[in-house]
């Protein structure tokens, strides 16, 4: 009788059940493969980083007697009338198509209460969210879904979107079934048929050409707004310089975590910069060009906690923007909906849903019967709730800190975990005063 052990069958690492399993579907539909959401392979994150709390070389505050601030005002370099918040953490941009009339209400609400503001996305303008958003960002997209001069001067501040974490240099989808008779009459775009957002500007091609687009912007409002300048974490030093030497006010930074409606898989996975890595060549741009904190900088791309938001401000940014944890805080992909995700052939937390307009949370869908189970009174709610979770959480690390900022957190107070996120943040690798390529070393 044999008895030699028998070695389990292995996967091969580079054909996984995935890998395989998407050659499979490729085979069989000849498209490449969409969907919604973020990248989902592990690249260096916030996590990777830690706080040096303050013992006796540094001083701490005392949480329940001296404050520690989080204003932050967006637009001070030009525009007449800069947007002023009460926390550095800002809605990101999302679609009033990706994203149903409830959902950008109670963005609108959960943004007021918490005393920041939400971004009106690709498709154009809302009256839900116009009305509920005591400050609310207008996005200048390639498409030009929606726009309109009215609408540019009713918005508080225009973000030109040259770029997004999730898919620089190439452009979104939005499916049929998402293009109601409401969405197709915005976007000026028939019902029913698929849609695919412009990759580039119709109108200008390089940033000659931007800082033109800008003053027309500049002319149409005023004066008044601030102008953003959103790209997508490819080359961060440049594109932020560039947008810097264009006249913008403000840059928003995207970083590959960051999350979309819908876009090319093989975009979301095997384009663009892991956020860790965008935050200090852009300020270093900023620096190098003297307008660090003149131009202020905007974060986004996976940011979830109070402790990310202390990070992104500790490496040189002025806030933060949330996308993707904003849909999470209203309910969207609750397990509790998990029987229906179950239905879709997903699961609650894969996020795999959000193209398909039949979120059971009635967030990213148009369907009417599943729009109406989300309470944006509830939702908004809910929103405020988060913000303010995230924004006690900031604090509190400032104040371990000796920060009576939040602005004033630094690099020097954050170490490294791992060689790759003290390669990309520039902080020294933990129990040491070196991290690969310090100068000198």
């Amino acid at each position: 009788m044999d008895r030699t052990p028998r070695t389990l069958p292995r996967y091969s690492a580079t054909f996984s059940p995935e890998a395989q399993s998407e050659i499979r579907r490729a085979a069989a539909t000849g498209i490449y493969d969409i969907r919604g959401g973020g990248a989902k392979r592990r690249v260096p994150h916030f996590d990777d980083l830690l706080f040096l709390g303050a013992s006796i070389s540094r001083y701490p505050l005392e949480g329940y007697r001296e404050k520690c601030a989080t204003n932050v005002t967006l637009g001070t370099r030009f525009a007449k009338k800069p947007v002023e918040l009460e926390i550095p953490i800002t809605i990101a941009g999302m679609s009033f198509g990706s994203l149903s009339g409830p959902a950008k209400e109670a963005l609108g609400r959960g943004a007021t209460m918490a005393g920041t503001s939400t971004t009106t996305g690709d498709g154009g303008m809302t009256e839900e969210e116009r009305g509920h958003s005591e400050k609310l960002v207008y996005q200048y997209l390639p498409s030009r879904y929606g726009m309109n001069p009215r609408d540019l001067r009713r918005a508080d501040a225009i973000e030109v979107v040259v770029g997004q974490g999730a898919k620089p240099g190439g452009g979104g989808m939005l499916l049929g079934q998402k293009i109601t008779e409401r969405v197709a009459g915005m976007r000026n775009l028939p019902e029913g048929i698929d849609q695919r957002s412009a990759c580039r500007h119709p109108d200008w091609t390089g940033p000659d050409d931007l800082e033109i687009k800008i003053l027309e912007l500049r002319e149409i409002t005023g004066w008044e707004k601030p102008i953003y300048i959103k790209v997508g974490g490819a080359r961060p030093y440049y594109d932020t310089a560039l947008a810097a030497k264009a006249g913008a006010d403000v840059i928003v930074l995207d970083g590959m975590q960051g999350g979309t409606a819908a876009t090319q898989d093989v975009f979301i996975e095997h384009v663009g910069l892991p956020t860790l890595a965008c935050i200090r060549p852009a300020v270093q741009a900023l620096q190098d060009l003297g307008l660090h904190r003149e131009v202020q900088l905007v974060v986004s791309g996976g940011i979830r906690t109070g402790a990310d938001v202390a990070k992104a401000l500790a490496l040189g940014a002025d806030a933060v923007s949330i996308g993707t944890a904003a849909l999470i805080a209203l309910g969207d992909n609750d397990p509790k909906w998990e029987a229906e995700y179950q239905q879709l052939g997903t699961t609650a937390g894969a996020y795999d849903d959000w193209h398909e307009g039949r979120d059971p949370a009635g967030i990213t869908t148009q369907d009417p019967d599943l729009m109406a189970r989300l309470d944006p009174i509830e939702a908004g709610r809910r929103l405020r709730n988060y913000l303010s979770v995230l924004t006690l959480e900031a604090q509190t690390i400032a104040r371990a800190c000796g920060k009576s900022h939040v602005h004033n957190l630094e690099p020097e107070d954050l170490c490294a975990l791992t060689m790759e996120a003290a390669a990309m943040a520039k902080v020294p690798l933990a129990g040491t005063d070196w991290w690969p390529g310090k100068p000198g070393f």
